[in-house]
């Protein structure tokens, strides 16, 4: 087991791999990528096609894809893939950016005798978390671009008109009633997709209830006597995404957070928290939903 992430040897590789981009900026010249190809020599074919295959994914901007192509690679076995991946990671670029991942990957990149990652980070200053393509197989989920604006009305309209007759009627309530309570219907939707996929009838372990999944406590909080009638659960969810928006100055990956966690975790992480489920919740909304402020609050 590799030993636990220190915040401070995050920061650390962090500090370090940003020192080794800005060296490599500056000699390459100012409009120049630094980028150095992967070395692939000592790999298998296989996995030299998929290093490669990330590099060009990489050099054409495309980091969300070069993620994939490393994280198959570092998947089996490739040391030079775990590095790449790292990298990413310890970046944001085309991952979520998560300094427990990046040193993991890194540390064990050093503990195989890379060079580069070794002038990164102490291979003893390793991480416990690896990402979940590593485990699971499944590629990293791919950034939303952030443009800064809001999925199109438009390609809304249409993606509830091709929702089956019971989700169409449950989402057009929700597209209704959102703009009571001063809610993007964009956004609303996009909650109550990855809540409950518009199924009125949603019941889950923790015994959140219904479209927006409310727990007995957030119910009550908000008034909802009957968690899993469709206007009452909607009601209850807009009232309390509308306070969690306020409560984060429009920040909508905190409000998301805090819908799927409590407001109490991103208050103690400072943050979106470090859980699976909720960092995926929170990609899954701003991936429908793209723009990353609520329009209509200040930051103050």
């Amino acid at each position: 087991m590799i030993a636990s992430c220190l915040p401070t040897s995050c920061r650390r590789a962090l500090a370090a791999l940003l020192a080794l981009l800005a060296v490599g900026v500056q000699a390459a010249g100012r409009d120049a990528v630094p980028l150095e190809a992967p070395e692939w020599s000592d790999e298998p074919p296989a996995l030299a096609r998929l290093l490669e295959s990330g590099y060009r994914a990489e050099a054409s901007r495309q980091p969300g894809v070069a993620a994939a192509y490393y994280c198959a690679a570092a998947r089996d076995g490739s040391v030079e893939g775990q590095y790449r991946l790292g990298r990413l990671y310890m970046l944001g670029q085309g991952v979520a950016r998560d300094g427990q991942v990046g040193t993991t990957l890194l540390s064990i990149a050093a503990q195989r005798g890379h060079e580069k990652a070794q002038g990164l980070v102490s291979p003893l200053a390793g991480a416990e978390k690896l990402p979940d393509c590593l485990i699971t197989g499944k590629a990293p989920e791919v950034l939303v671009a952030d443009s800064g604006e809001a999925v199109p009305h438009d390609v809304v309209d249409r993606f509830v008109r091709a929702l089956p007759v019971d989700k169409r009627r449950h989402a057009q309530m929700v597209q209704k009633l959102a703009p009571r309570f001063s809610v993007d219907p964009r956004l609303a939707l996009a909650i109550v997709r990855t809540e409950s996929n518009f199924d009125a009838s949603a019941r889950s372990p923790k015994n959140a209830l219904g479209l927006m999944q409310l727990i007995p406590d957030t119910a009550e909080r908000f008034g909802v006597r009957d968690a899993l009638d469709p206007e009452q659960n909607i009601r209850g969810g807009l009232a309390y995404l509308r306070w969690l928006l306020q409560h984060f100055k429009g920040d909508v990956a905190l409000a998301a957070a805090a819908y799927n966690a409590g407001e109490g975790n991103v208050a103690r992480y400072k943050g979106v928290p470090p859980f699976a489920e909720t960092q995926e919740y929170v990609r899954r909304v701003l991936a429908f939903y793209r723009a990353p402020r609520h329009p209509d609050i200040l930051r103050g």
